[in-house]
């Protein structure tokens, strides 16, 4: 018996007594918190420099204490490694450098047994160039049955010299690789990354396959990378004289939001509801608009999509309160919870986004004003996490990191760094490992050096430095999740009442589910203190507790500062 059929079948007969979280409940996903974990910058437990499942297995009770409901491990699963996993060679084991399915199967049983549910990341719009499916196609030349698995086609031109479209990369370049043979094929990502053919009956039969191989296991979720790019429009149409990189999530694109994708997701659905303990699917979706993204919500297709219009929102009232508007309105007609995040492993951290002037977008990775940025990021924490639906939040967001912008080039390795043409690795600076104790060679992430440098000074925001600290971000976040779970009002429902409030304010009251008291929630987005009507007791707040002049029908809120309030 092979090592991986082994460790297969040990994981099998553990996970076949684990059980889901004990506080289980109808709909838990709907208000749920939700961690997001980045195996290789989490925790390293052997001192290579790269962080492990054996490390997210040790550091899991801080996500207890945390608060949060669930945590999404991005991906662990064996690859090369050209884009930071998100290209699979093999969808049913672990990367040795993240340990093996034994590992993982501990991290779910040891996650359970803290009431922490597990998603992990399915990668279904494409594969690694090492899949066994593309090596194979590639070795069997033109007209292979499996070359029918992917993109394959033959080149524009006298000679083929040309790509068949005009489709381009997502990081940068043609999205299509021509092959020794003369033909070329597709891929929206790396050319490491082949794009899937989701038109062939093998692909759906080998995903419907990989699900139950990880529910078997015992995972509670999937999210679904790329969940709106499986189906392209038929004949691959050219895009025309647009700028493609400009328009992504912004406009119909025939590689993207196709139609087809929801039969997908209809068949997928079918296997999830065969499995007891409310298991869960959340879709990375693209979409020009909220409407959009609602569709893959439907009752009975994925039970939560990411909120990117949120996400790319600028710290701005009138901005927020109309993207909260109609995701709440788009969400309800299909009765599903909205969701709100604010950062994650694709985009610059809102501590650093934050400190920037609007318009320069997700990918802005200079800070202009770090104390502004934090001071901002910690109030859009407090007002996230007081919206109806459920929240995600990444690695290190509870430490108040910045994102890293001086990064030697030697050091980078997010692929699109290297594409002529691309973006300039802004992804690299998201993913430094996150710091857990003020000293050691990688401040507590392992006993050697990380992947990624550290910044000097990375320990003055680790949790060993913020543990205890009464006004540091990480007491923040653990008071805030602390009181939601206190507060049945907050994360609950599909609405909010708003309030009258001054310019550049957002004022919103929360009704109590059954007995207890109402709940209101004032975010101030300017840059000055500003006085609101308020009355009953302050929970929590942004900044300081004695920043906060409160009395008399009225308080006086300061810059850039989320109070919540019981009434």
């Amino acid at each position: 018996m092979s090592q991986h059929t082994a460790d297969t079948a040990q994981a099998g007969a553990a996970s076949a007594s684990t059980s889901v979280p004990a506080q289980a409940s109808t709909g838990w996903w709907r208000d749920a918190v939700i961690y997001q974990v980045y195996p290789r910058s989490f925790a390293d437990s052997n001192a290579d420099g790269m962080g492990d499942l054996e490390g997210i297995r040790a550091r899991l009770p801080h996500l207890r204490d945390l608060g949060v409901d669930a945590v999404w491990l991005s991906p662990f699963y064996a690859s090369p490694q050209a884009d930071a996993g998100y290209d699979v060679a093999d969808y049913r084991a672990v990367d040795p450098m993240f340990g093996s399915l034994l590992d993982a199967d501990a991290v779910i049983r040891d996650a359970h047994g803290l009431d922490l549910r597990v998603i992990v990341d399915l990668v279904p719009n494409h594969s690694s160039d090492q899949h066994e499916w593309f090596k194979r196609a590639l070795a069997e030349g033109p007209g292979s049955p499996l070359r029918e698995r992917y993109h394959f086609r033959a080149g524009k031109g006298a000679n083929g010299e040309l790509p068949p479209n005009d489709w381009e990369s997502i990081f940068g370049g043609p999205a299509w690789t021509r092959v020794a043979d003369g033909e070329w094929y597709l891929h929206l990502f790396a050319p490491e990354q082949p794009d899937l053919n989701w038109e062939h009956p093998a692909v759906g039969d080998e995903f419907r396959s990989i699900l139950r191989f990880w529910l078997d296991m015992g995972v509670d979720g999937f999210r679904i990378d790329v969940a709106h790019g499986l189906v392209k429009a038929e004949g691959l149409p050219d895009l025309g004289a647009h700028e493609q990189l400009k328009l992504l999530g912004n406009d119909v694109m025939p590689f993207f939001d196709q139609d087809g994708v929801h039969d997908i997701y209809r068949a997928w659905r079918l296997i999830l509801d065969e499995y007891a303990g409310e298991r869960i699917f959340v879709a990375e979706a693209w979409t020009p608009t909220v409407e959009r993204t609602a569709h893959y919500v439907r009752p009975d297709e994925l039970h939560q999509a990411f909120n990117f219009q949120y996400l790319s929102s600028y710290w701005d009232a009138t901005e927020l309160r109309d993207i909260i508007d109609r995701s709440l309105d788009s969400m309800r007609p299909v009765g599903a919870p909205a969701t709100w995040v604010l950062s994650n492993h694709d985009v610059t951290r809102h501590t650093t986004r934050y400190a920037n002037p609007p318009g320069l977008g997700t990918q802005q990775r200079v800070a202009a004003e770090p104390a502004l940025g934090l001071r901002r990021a910690r109030a859009a924490t407090l007002l996230m996490l007081a919206l109806p639906g459920s929240a995600y939040v990444y690695q290190g967001e509870e430490l108040g990191l910045p994102d890293v912008v001086d990064l030697p080039d030697e050091v980078r390795q997010d692929p699109s760094f290297f594409r002529a043409a691309g973006q300039d690795g802004f992804r690299d600076g998201c993913r430094v490992p996150i710091p857990w104790t003020v000293d050691g060679p990688s401040y507590g992430f392992g006993a050697g050096g990380s992947w990624l440098p550290q910044p000097v000074g990375w320990g003055a925001l680790s949790v060993e430095a913020q543990t205890g600290v009464p006004d540091s971000t990480l007491e923040m976040y653990r008071s805030a999740l602390a009181v939601r779970r206190a507060h049945p009002s907050l994360g609950a429902g599909d609405s909010v009442e708003w309030l009258a409030a001054p310019e550049g304010v957002l004022a919103f009251r929360r009704e109590p589910r059954g007995d207890g008291e109402a709940f209101v929630c004032v975010a101030n987005t300017t840059g000055a203190a500003v006085r609101v009507t308020a009355s009953g007791r302050v929970l929590l707040t942004s900044s300081a507790a004695d920043d906060i002049e409160h009395g008399d029908g009225h308080a006086v809120v300061p810059a850039d500062t989320t109070v919540w309030w019981t009434v």
